[in-house]
């Protein structure tokens, strides 16, 4: 079961994730937050493998709240136009990002990510922070893209392989079973595909791999019984 802690200023908003995390028997919300000074306090009681936190709430926000929650997996949640709050949360660690108009089925997955050690950011998310980062960074673009595509390039086929994994939100236990490898060699790979990217963590490499059009890999067809 995985337990999972909300964080929200808005009841209604609480009231809602709860209820599309209540429809996977999996999940388990143990404790909800007004704001991120109590969401903190709560983590600490209730030890929940992942935290939901909506990006700005009085007193202490979300951004805030994560530097004081180096052991839970967060998932951010954010609202069109709070670009600048994404970029600051994926510098601090957050491994998880959705917009909250997005599909329910995006929060389950995501929280399911975070919780297997894996990043996930909706397609949304996604492509607005690479967005971003092209209008406010260094160089037009298309000179972006060309860095991360010369980036990833220096990969090898199966650094490649399993960025490709890791950009579509998988753990590492779910990249072994599909590349049939066991978890440890998975593992190792991400260390090296992060230290080449030159980037601190799945969420920087995930936004990397999408700058460089890396295309996510197709799910495997379940054969009929």
């Amino acid at each position: 079961m995985i337990r999972v802690l909300i964080a929200d200023d808005e009841p209604m908003v609480r009231a809602g994730v709860r209820a599309v995390l209540a429809t996977d028997p999996g999940l388990t919300v143990v404790a909800e937050a007004g704001d991120g000074a109590e969401a903190v306090e709560l983590v600490r009681r209730h030890r929940p493998d992942v935290a939901v936190l909506d990006v700005r709430m009085p007193r202490v926000g979300g951004i805030e709240a994560l530097a004081s929650l180096p052991d839970t997996g967060v998932v951010m949640l954010t609202t069109f136009g709070e670009d600048d709050y994404i970029l600051q949360a994926l510098a601090g660690g957050a491994a998880g990002f959705l917009v909250k108009s997005g599909a329910p089925e995006e929060l389950i997955a995501g929280v399911r990510a975070v919780a297997g050690g894996a990043a996930y950011l909706s397609p949304k998310v996604a492509a607005r922070v690479v967005a971003h980062l092209a209008a406010t960074g260094a160089g037009s673009a298309a000179g972006r893209r060309a860095a991360a595509r010369e980036r990833v390039a220096a990969l090898t086929a199966r650094e490649r392989d399993v960025l490709a994994h890791v950009a579509a939100g998988l753990s590492n236990g779910q990249i072994a079973r599909r590349l049939h490898v066991v978890e440890g060699t998975v593992k190792a790979h991400v260390s090296s595909i992060l230290a080449r990217l030159g980037v601190d963590n799945r969420a920087a490499a995930a936004v990397m791999a999408h700058e460089a059009g890396v295309t996510p890999p197709a799910a495997p067809v379940r054969s009929e019984p």
